[in-house]
């Protein structure tokens, strides 16, 4: 197990305040310094902004990418390998269209767009960041700037993975995203049955959130900041010892993505709720089909679609994430998925995310590789989807009261 990132989660203002981002990148010093002596290796140091849509004056493209150029150089001054800028908002139409620009000016720039609003669903807004994800799938070759750009329902402030990552308020705060997909290989491999496996987990999980919770919280302490807590997502890494599909089959999915595996994943799922820990972000089933071994694999050899990542969101999953699809996805096609994922998020009252991929050149079925570390190999996933009609093809905002809320 590993922490994937330190967040620190600040409003620098325009122009930055670089006094603020020297400050924090001395904690995340620190914070590094204090998590490796307790046995934690620390991938990576995170600077999440206050949504940049509230930060700057104005969102010409011009300006929204002179913005990400000098953040990615502040942040790396003072120690931070990336930074979040938060998203696109809806109330900010103008936001969307300048995120392509921003990312192809940068290399470490991380953004998002917001699809959802108090009142419900932004049919405007989802058909916004299925624009955004068409213009980056050729800002490279390769298609490999969609990684920094998610779409994002019902994500609150706070949670420390990128992108959704953003920061609310003007008071600086801390918080851990983890990479512990192995708890859960190691859980239900030694297990003799499904409630001593449950058991393995939720102990592994509460053991190591008690440690690095008090070390993260003396560090925000001393910093006269607060302590966000951790967001103990069980992230994958490109290996069978660390792939969350691996645990789900150790727990019994004949492969993922037949009957079963909506069980596994909610057994997971419901262990992590019980755990007892000071939580923030997600706090469930990461599924990144291209950074998870048994993930890409499954999806490979078709067993794993991208109606089933949906499917499996509805028992607290993040949503779909590094999705490998065909380059001649239209926007009107990623609008209709991102619709679904908002409305699942809406109704359930769960963050999600979409980060996906159409990679030129690719068609269903083409092989995948990336020379990124994170990355496994697959193959280009179908989806299942065509341009919305009806109704459903409008710009309005639509509610839709959580279940069990007993109605509007």
């Amino acid at each position: 197990m590993k922490i994937r990132s330190i967040t620190y989660f600040l409003n620098p203002g325009w122009p930055i305040d670089t006094d603020a981002l020297a400050a924090g990148g001395a904690l995340i010093q620190k914070a590094r310094l204090a998590f490796d002596k307790a046995g934690y290796t620390v991938q990576s140091a995170r600077l999440a902004s206050t949504p940049f849509p509230l930060v700057l004056p104005g969102l010409e493209v011009e300006r929204v990418a002179e913005f990400a150029c000098e953040m990615e150089r502040a942040a790396k001054v003072h120690g931070f390998d990336y930074v979040a800028l938060g998203p696109a908002l809806p109330e900010y139409p103008d936001s969307y269209p300048a995120i392509p620009a921003a990312l192809a000016a940068t290399e470490a720039v991380f953004i998002g767009g917001v699809m959802t609003t108090p009142e419900g669903v932004s049919l405007a807004a989802v058909k916004a960041c299925a624009e955004v994800i068409h213009r980056l799938s050729t800002v490279t070759p390769d298609g490999f700037a969609n990684l920094r750009f998610a779409a994002l329902a019902n994500v609150p402030a706070g949670a420390p993975f990128f992108p959704a990552a953003y920061h609310q308020g003007n008071v600086p705060t801390l918080a851990l995203a983890m990479e512990a997909a192995n708890l859960a290989v190691d859980a239900f491999t030694h297990a003799a049955d499904l409630t001593s496996g449950c058991n393995n987990l939720r102990r592994a999980i509460e053991y190591h959130a008690h440690r690095l919770n008090v070390i993260g919280c003396t560090l925000a302490h001393e910093a006269v900041i607060p302590c966000g807590g951790i967001d103990f997502s069980l992230a994958p890494f490109p290996e069978a010892a660390q792939s969350l599909g691996e645990a789900l089959e150790r727990v019994g999915a004949p492969a993922l993505g037949l009957h079963g595996s909506l069980a596994a994943a909610a057994l997971i799922a419901d262990t992590i709720d019980r755990a007892r820990f000071v939580r923030t972000g997600f706090s469930g089933l990461m599924l990144p089909v291209l950074e998870d071994t048994t993930l890409a694999a499954r999806a490979a050899d078709g067993s794993l679609t991208v109606t089933d990542l949906l499917l499996y969101s509805a028992v607290c999953g993040t949503g779909l994430d590094t999705v490998p699809l065909p380059g001649d996805t239209t926007p009107e096609q990623l609008a209709a998925v991102l619709l679904d994922l908002a409305a699942l998020a809406q109704r359930l009252d769960k963050p999600l995310t979409a980060r996906l991929m159409p990679l030129p050149g690719k068609k269903v079925g083409d092989p995948t590789h990336f020379d990124f570390a994170f990355f496994c190999d697959s193959r280009v996933m179908a989806l299942r989807a065509e341009p919305l009609a009806g109704l459903l093809a409008g710009d309005e905002t639509f509610a839709l009261a959580r279940r069990g809320s007993g109605g509007v």
